[in-house]
């Protein structure tokens, strides 16, 4: 296979790429003892040639690079092929961002302009900068509200001649799927597959789940999930169960959580109070910058949940995971019965990954 003046086999082959990103990527998959798979290798030579294709700068006869979409099941390398990029590109003008923490930034930067002509373009000036490529990582929608500011938010982007590297579990079709809805986001999708390169990274392994740790553990993944909920349990990760006289009421803007405690940068939640209240994505965004431990206790198995309690509960994880923050769990089962169920929601299974990262314990 190959790409310009990259060529992409193996990494064991003794090929030695020149290119910043196709060098870093073989240099990689060597320390790591990674054989990339048809999918990875060719989503590899797509960034190494938009990368090489920015290099160059703008031309008047140049068109703007295609922005580039990766999307696939969990565990097949997206992060790292996100991270290895960015790390690897060596662009003026970068700038690589989860979505949640971007779009809390963009609801934000818009409260504050509300009334003012054009409150879109003042935020994204003062989020963006001199930024030329931005880089989302776990782009998803979900949400209506959010769906139609991100159609303005992508042609804005695209209209700036701003080049976007997005990952996804998903592909653009199946972005907002409730058929309530999902018509009115068809805009959005058709500029996704009109402006940007659409690429599946679908290898048949789940890296997450086969791969061996070879180093120390820290933040997210340093955390623990134990089941069944005891005190017993607790103390195996180093916990202590709080006395009631310790619950805190904590202010997330205009709303108030109950916390079963807090002590230094730790916060304790019980999932009831947390997952089954009226929360949203911004609290956790909000809070996770203030407490870097997190301790979620009493987890039901999902099936017995709301869809609204459902969906609360993947979106903690992805912040907590996104944001490397670590995560304690105390559930009433293991986790694959904590997610089994045929009417959970499709993103369920980038929950399962996420929580099977972390040391599994049972009491």
């Amino acid at each position: 296979m190959s790409f310009g003046s990259f060529s992409w086999r193996s990494p064991m082959t003794g090929i030695k790429p020149t290119t910043p990103v196709a060098r870093y990527f073989h240099q990689e998959a060597q320390r790591r003892g990674y054989v990339l798979d048809a999918a990875q290798g060719n989503a590899i030579l797509h960034l190494d040639r938009l990368a090489e294709r920015l290099r160059r700068g703008p031309s008047l006869f140049r068109q703007a690079p295609r922005s580039l979409y990766l999307w696939g099941p969990v565990g097949r390398g997206k992060s790292w092929l996100m991270d290895g990029f960015f790390r690897s590109a060596d662009l003026q003008g970068l700038r690589r961002t989860h979505f949640h923490a971007f779009f809390r930034q963009l609801h934000d930067g818009m409260f504050r302009r509300q009334g003012r002509p054009d409150a879109l373009g003042g935020a994204l000036d003062e989020l963006l900068g001199d930024c030329r490529l931005l880089c989302f990582d776990e782009f998803h929608v979900h949400d209506i509200g959010d769906a139609m500011l991100i159609t303005r938010l992508f042609r804005e982007l695209f209209r700036r001649k701003i080049t976007l590297v997005c990952t996804s579990n998903y592909a653009p079709r199946q972005l907002l799927p409730n058929p309530l809805y999902h018509e009115r986001f068809l805009p959005a999708i058709r500029l996704i597959e009109t402006r940007m390169e659409v690429l599946e990274v679908a290898g048949a392994r789940d890296y997450r789940t086969i791969s061996p740790r070879q180093e120390i553990a820290s933040g997210y993944a340093s955390g623990g999930y134990c089941w069944p909920a005891s005190c017993a349990c607790l103390d195996e990760l180093g916990l202590s169960a709080p006395e009631r006289s310790q619950r805190v009421i904590l202010q997330s803007g205009a709303r108030t959580l109950q916390a079963r405690a807090v002590c230094g940068d730790l916060v304790w939640f019980a999932f009831a109070d947390l997952c089954e209240a009226p929360t949203a994505v911004m609290d956790y965004l909000a809070l996770g910058e203030r407490f870097s431990t997190w301790v979620l206790e009493g987890v039901p198995p999902m099936a017995r949940c709301s869809v609204a309690a459902q969906q609360r509960f993947i979106n903690l994880v992805d912040v907590l995971y996104d944001n490397d923050r670590r995560f304690f769990l105390s559930a009433e089962k293991a986790l694959p019965d904590l997610v089994e169920g045929s009417d959970l929601p499709a993103n369920m299974q980038r929950t399962a990954s996420r929580l099977a990262q972390l040391r599994q314990l049972r009491c």
